[in-house]
């Protein structure tokens, strides 16, 4: 079992989507992410959210991520962080955000 230590470990962040793009180079059907985190920065992310989304309607919604994890190469892409969501079936995510609008960088606990 996970402790809260491990969990302590991650950063956790709301941050606000403001480029979106397709990631036809990606082996798995995939959307280029660039996302304000306030303080942070921005940050890129591929995200395997193609069921759902679409690039267009992302722009301006704010989302959650873990900003901590090394980055990660994708089809020569770097990935900086890690968008989070709920696994509602096979390849079909739904992206995890805020109720109510919120600073960007704003830190998850």
């Amino acid at each position: 079992m996970a402790t809260f230590d491990d969990f302590s470990k991650l950063d956790l962040r709301i941050g606000t989507i403001i480029d979106a793009e397709d990631f036809p180079e990606a082996r798995k059907p995939a959307i280029k992410l660039k996302i304000d985190f306030g303080d942070l920065g921005v940050k890129q992310s591929s995200a395997q959210i193609t069921k759902r989304y679409h690039a267009d309607v992302l722009l301006g919604r704010q989302i959650a991520a873990v900003v901590n994890f090394p980055p990660m190469r994708i089809a020569g892409f770097k990935s900086e962080v890690l968008v989070l969501g709920g696994i509602s079936g096979e390849e079909d995510v739904v992206l995890l955000r805020p109720d109510e609008k919120v600073k960007n960088g704003t830190k998850i606990s």
